[in-house]
């Protein structure tokens, strides 16, 4: 496994270490009834998988690829794969099925087992909404099918952002080809089923649980985003094949790649138009989800910053949504970034689940989205702080949690142990790409490193990309210059940035170089 070189923090070394043995705890050979063909990582909630639990542990576990079935763990959700493209989000370990209070058994259209238009969560309620009515499309088109999960297990359509992090990692553009087919099924499903009368995507509460949102819901600010987030994946993820399928000359492949790239790429700018007339707020600069009705839900949640990651935000758009971050009194609290905003009502210092708490997940949404847009420092600023403070609890109780509380460095109030799981991403990822500072491009061969001069020696041993093993340290000298040496056993260039410096370094295979960079 990579082993990450930082002496002068033996409590992130040490707490690394432990993410990984949990990982290894959490891993799981399929059964045989279940009809799963990958081992897997399980983030250990319940007796079942989640779709986008096991998203974001593919994003840490793709720094032990091949040795951990990080990516390889959605591939039970692909071949669980229903005729019409939909995949469930939540399935039984044990037997492969869908959980069962998320079927469609009664072949209705799209409608929730339950849902929070009503202040309480009646998870074995008898009380049902006519859904049919709330979701009753009107954009000159007739639905013919009906879904055969509920609004419950169809939520957080990522799997392609998780397939193209892996890809960025590994290079393996035959994943990519073996993926592409389903994902397209799943976003024309999504598509299909979920869209409503404005043109936006609905939810019924996108898996966050208790946050005061659900009683609005509706059209969500977050899967919509997503809709137009996976889209422009959907898109890149044609530009990577197409020139291995012309290579291959396979003629009529290329031709089905470039319809549907433009098809997506038509869908992501309409999806975008019509999320900034119904969720966009001038007069606030802030995004929200928009009720049955059409109107804007009072709620401040972090669901709104996935229209940076999503590009659906401008310039401007994105600046307001910084200075949101930026504030004390709603998303900048000690530890950041809570899923509700610390001026709404329901907001629990102590986490309170979702309404309040910082999840690792919903935190790299927010990071990504800011590299995006180019602010880059306060990223790796909120990457940094979410490491220390994961960091720090573990080492006060000996685990890794659920969630965090936002004002206090402890873990959230409710919220479980040894949740690795998603929690894995702080000292595992956050560790290595923005405190170490390796960051491997795949698609380039190209491995950057912002060295942290503020850590003293730092490196990696066995540092896998893209097929590759590299071995990396630094060492600050007293003048403010920096000693690197650095061995790969195949050839890729290292991109290495000291302050304002930056030297690309052509690695050869077996062959160390040393280098002093002032």
């Amino acid at each position: 496994m990579p082993e990450p070189i930082c002496p002068k923090r033996p409590d992130y070394l040490e707490a690394y270490w432990k993410a990984w043995e949990l990982v290894f705890r959490n891993s799981y050979t399929p059964s045989p009834e279940s009809g799963f063909v990958s081992n897997f990582v399980d983030a250990a909630f319940n007796s079942s998988i989640f779709l986008w639990d096991t998203v974001f542990i593919t994003m840490f576990c793709n720094l032990g690829h091949p040795f951990v079935p990080g990516i390889r763990s959605l591939d039970n959700f692909y071949c669980k794969q229903f005729d019409d493209g939909e995949i469930p989000r939540e399935i039984v370990r044990d037997t492969g099925e869908p959980f069962d209070r998320w079927v469609n058994w009664r072949r209705k259209p799209l409608h929730s087992y339950f849902h929070n238009h009503y202040k309480f969560r009646g998870l074995f309620s008898t009380q049902q909404p006519d859904y049919e009515e709330m979701y009753k499309p009107d954009l000159g088109r007739t639905v013919e099918k009906t879904p055969y999960l509920t609004l419950d297990n169809l939520n957080h359509p990522l799997l392609a952002w998780a397939e193209l992090e892996s890809f960025r990692q590994t290079g393996d553009i035959e994943r990519l080809k073996l993926v592409w087919e389903p994902l397209y099924r799943y976003f024309q499903a999504l598509h299909y089923h979920l869209r409503n009368r404005f043109g936006l995507f609905v939810t019924d509460w996108a898996s966050m649980d208790n946050s005061p949102r659900n009683a609005y819901l509706g059209s969500g600010v977050d899967i919509s985003c997503e809709m137009v987030l996976f889209a422009n994946q959907l898109a890149e993820i044609c530009e990577w094949l197409v020139p291995v399928y012309e290579a291959e000359g396979e003629s009529e492949k290329v031709r089905q790649l470039r319809a549907v790239q433009t098809e997506v790429s038509g869908e992501a700018a309409q999806i975008a138009r019509a999320i900034n007339l119904y969720m966009w707020d001038s007069a606030s600069g802030f995004y929200y989800d928009v009720t049955d009705k059409g109107e804007r839900a009072p709620v401040k949640t972090i669901a709104a910053f996935w229209a940076l990651l999503s590009g659906v935000a401008d310039a401007s758009q994105a600046e307001k949504l910084v200075h949101w971050l930026q504030n004390p009194a709603a998303f900048a609290r000690t530890h950041r970034v809570p899923t509700l905003a610390a001026d709404e009502a329901s907001y629990q210092p102590g986490g309170g689940y979702w309404q309040g708490a910082v999840w690792s997940p919903t935190n790299t949404m927010v990071i990504r989205g800011l590299e995006k847009y180019g602010y880059r420092s306060l990223a790796r600023e909120i990457a940094i702080e979410h490491l220390d403070c994961v960091t720090q609890v573990y080492m006060e109780t000996g685990t890794f949690w659920e969630n965090y509380a936002a004002d206090f460095i402890q873990k959230g109030d409710k919220g479980k142990p040894d949740f690795v799981g998603w929690t894995g991403i702080g000292p595992i990822l956050f560790l290595l790409e923005y405190a170490i500072g390796l960051k491997g491009d795949a698609t380039r061969n190209e491995l950057a490193w912002t060295l942290n001069p503020e850590l003293g020696e730092t490196g990696c041993s066995r540092y896998w990309f893209n097929g590759r093993t590299v071995d990396l340290r630094a060492v600050p000298e007293a003048d403010g210059s920096c000693s690197v040496t650095a061995r790969s056993d195949g050839p890729l260039t290292l991109k290495v940035v000291h302050g304002a410096k930056t030297v690309s370094i052509p690695l050869t295979e077996g062959t160390a170089t040393t280098i002093r960079i002032s």
